[in-house]
């Protein structure tokens, strides 16, 4: 996939859109620090090239209801591209899977689970064990509270050379 170059003002537009969302056409201009109607042009090219993929609210979990979070390291058995696809795919269709990523070292995968209850929980393990992905063993950990959660700092990210 070719990159189009960003420059300052793009990374600001990002950054912004990133920190608060959806913005209005002069506000974003103001955070971004151009005028508005080369700031809306701008926004549009990185939108078109697939570089906001959407807008979601970080909505505070904790005061909708009770839930049980678990991080669960996932290792399996065998390592060929069907194996791999058959896991991501049951993974795909887990509302409770929140997030997974694949990994390089000791296991496969890293999964981020929200459940309403331990035995919600405990009843998708068991579900993907009966689906036969091929899970040579798993870890689970019980989260008990958020140290930090965030965003990476794109302008941070990309900067060029050593700081």
């Amino acid at each position: 996939m070719k990159r189009i170059g960003l420059d300052a003002t793009d990374i600001r537009i990002l950054s912004a859109v990133q920190q608060y969302g959806q913005l209005s056409k002069n506000k974003l201009a103001e955070v971004a620090n151009i005028s508005a109607t080369p700031c809306w042009a701008r926004l549009e090219r990185l939108k078109a090239a697939g570089f906001i993929r959407g807008y979601h609210a970080d909505i505070a979990l904790e005061r909708v209801c009770d839930f049980t979070q678990v991080v669960v390291t996932v290792s399996l058995t065998h390592h060929r591209r069907a194996d791999f696809d058959r896991f991501e795919a049951f993974v795909r269709d887990q509302d409770e899977i929140t997030e997974c990523i694949a990994t390089g070292g000791g296991m496969d995968y890293v999964m981020k689970v929200i459940s309403p209850t331990l035995v919600s929980f405990q009843a998708l393990m068991q579900a993907m064990v009966d689906a036969e992905l091929g899970i040579d063993r798993y870890m689970t950990y019980f989260a008990t509270r958020t140290v930090k959660a965030g965003r990476a700092n794109i302008a941070k990210l990309a900067a060029k050379g050593p700081k």
